[in-house]
């Protein structure tokens, strides 16, 4: 009988360890990810406009978490579509397949869009906006990997502004991706996802938070001479986004066109307001962080580049949204702390890309610089086609790239090989703001890797690039002096070095300068996770662990 109930207590015991040590696995892994893209977001932003923020935004994630100093992009071009899908499948355009946000299809034979898809429809207005899928991105995303690894039961949401940057980090199978449609103001989806939109986004949208937000002024945080990193305010180079013959603050929405104004709204701080309130929405009514099987929230802030874009990144405008970005990081940081718990969660902030000088600015310091037009490009080669080859074999000349038409080609019994040769020679030698070509031939022979020593090869993919792939010079940028636009797309810092932030659950305080790259941020996040990462990955873990 004794011997009965001594086993009987020993049972009992181990069941008790067997729990024991069930719920210390439980309590092993964060209760949520938090991934934070800033679209457009300069590395120098972080101390460039440091003066100006406050203790418990970007200072606090980087004094209280770990900051890489040094991460670049590994690829060409630095596009919003290729910068999302690489820091969520942890792999470059040559096998996560976003080679731009445009490209030309040489099946189609047409320029697509990266998240394009009439087989869907718009969830939530009707409008062609929702048309949308993540069906070209070709490697699995962290968020999938999240998925498989926990049966379908841990939750992604993904949200922005812009589709692509809402449909690229949600993987293939989110709980959700939401973006705003800028002809009703509100949060849709596209029916990849769902059918309807839930209870709580449609009552978020039914608040009209953007009327709001349009009878508003853009002012300074500030007092104007505080931003004296940026000044002066009026700078004829910047755009007059708000016709109000002038580029100063303050800013309204007065003279824009009713139907244009949501359009607008992108372009203002705003924006930026209203995806984080998004984000709480998301937080609080998909119950993320709430149990113990890790969930994830990967949220977009768009405005940032609609801003950088008109006002460029030495201007006041962009100095104010980054200020007010800051209140918002240090709002959400006391909301997930409210919700999920502190150090319960695991936070990354980086960007897509960066953004160059202005020409224009560049010349107050002899700098050179300039935009280029790319369609005297693409004529002055259908002349030298014709000349040379007796006919125009250029199929498309799309995103920096020239597409031969290969049934032209070989009717006219041309060596391939030579004509892409003729044309990268060309282009050297006919345009001196054309720093380097580079050939398919001299590209299929490798395969891309982690490291940055061939930008081009790492945004190269065999299946949908081009034949001829050329880089303009430093300072250099597509577009017109008219508008006063500045871009990014390049292989130079200015497009490339980033800000990379890791914060909370078993992250350590640190500062790294080494050299790292944004396809490391997916691989760390699946080895703290302790899952697979993305299956196209190609970084390695940054963060380590014991």
């Amino acid at each position: 009988m004794k011997i009965i109930i001594r086993l009987i207590f020993l049972f009992i015991i181990s069941i008790n360890l067997s729990l024991l040590v069930f719920a210390q696995d439980k309590q092993s892994s964060p209760k949520l990810v938090v991934g934070i893209v800033v679209d457009q977001m300069r590395y120098d932003y972080l101390y460039k406009f440091n003066s100006l923020y406050g203790e418990n935004g970007f200072k606090k994630l980087m004094k209280k978490g770990s900051n890489f100093t040094f991460a670049h992009f590994n690829y060409v071009p630095t596009y919003t579509g290729p910068g999302h899908a690489s820091i969520y499948t942890g792999t470059s355009p040559y096998f996560n397949g976003i080679i731009s946000n445009y490209w030309y299809d040489k099946k189609l034979k047409k320029v697509i869009y990266c998240t394009y898809d009439d087989m869907y429809k718009t969830i939530g207005a009707d409008d062609n906006e929702g048309k949308m899928s993540p069906k070209q991105l070709l490697s699995t995303t962290i968020t999938d990997q999240l998925k498989m690894a926990t049966n379908k039961k841990g939750k992604v949401i993904s949200i922005s502004i812009k589709d692509r940057a809402a449909i690229l980090p949600g993987g293939h199978s989110p709980d959700g991706a939401y973006w705003y449609d800028s002809e009703n103001g509100n949060f849709i989806t596209s029916s990849f996802y769902m059918n309807d939109l839930p209870k709580w986004v449609k009552e978020f949208n039914n608040k009209k938070l953007t009327d709001t937000y349009i009878s508003l002024e853009w002012n300074l945080t500030y007092p104007l001479e505080r931003y004296w990193v940026t000044l002066p305010d009026e700078r004829h180079f910047e755009e007059d986004l708000f016709l109000e013959k002038k580029t100063s603050f303050p800013h309204s929405f007065k003279n824009i066109p009713s139907k244009e104004k949501y359009e607008i709204l992108k372009s203002t701080p705003f924006g930026n307001e209203l995806l984080y309130n998004f984000a709480v929405s998301a937080l609080v009514n998909e119950n993320l962080g709430k149990d113990a099987i890790t969930d994830f929230l990967a949220i977009s802030f768009s405005s940032t580049d609609y801003i950088g874009h008109s006002y460029g990144p030495n201007s006041v405008e962009v100095e104010d949204t980054y200020v007010k970005l800051d209140l918002l990081i240090s709002k959400l940081l006391i909301d997930l702390n409210k919700n999920v718990g502190e150090g319960n969660y695991i936070l990354f902030l980086t960007a897509d890309h960066g953004v160059a000088e202005n020409p224009k600015y560049l010349k107050e310091y002899n700098i050179p610089g300039d935009w280029i037009n790319f369609k005297s490009i693409n004529d002055s080669l259908k002349n030298y086609s014709k000349k040379n080859f007796s006919a125009n074999v250029i199929e498309k000349f799309s995103s920096e790239q020239i597409f031969l038409n290969y049934e032209l080609i070989n009717s006219l019994k041309l060596n391939l090989s030579n004509v892409r040769k003729s044309f990268a020679e060309y282009l050297i030698v006919t345009f001196p703001f054309i720093a380097q070509t580079t050939t398919r031939d001299n590209l299929t022979q490798f395969v891309a890797s982690r490291n940055s020593a061939n930008l081009t090869l790492n945004g190269f993919n065999p299946l949908r690039s081009g034949d001829v792939i050329l880089e303009l010079q430093p300072g250099y940028i597509p577009g017109s002096s008219s508008s006063g636009q500045v871009t990014h797309g390049s292989s130079y810092s200015y497009d490339t070095h980033i800000p990379l932030l890791f914060f909370g659950w078993n992250i350590p305080a640190q500062t790294n300068n080494s050299p790292v790259y944004i396809v490391d941020i997916a691989p760390t996040i699946s080895d703290l996770l302790k899952i697979t990462e993305p299956s196209g990955n190609t970084g390695i873990p940054l963060i380590s662990t014991k």
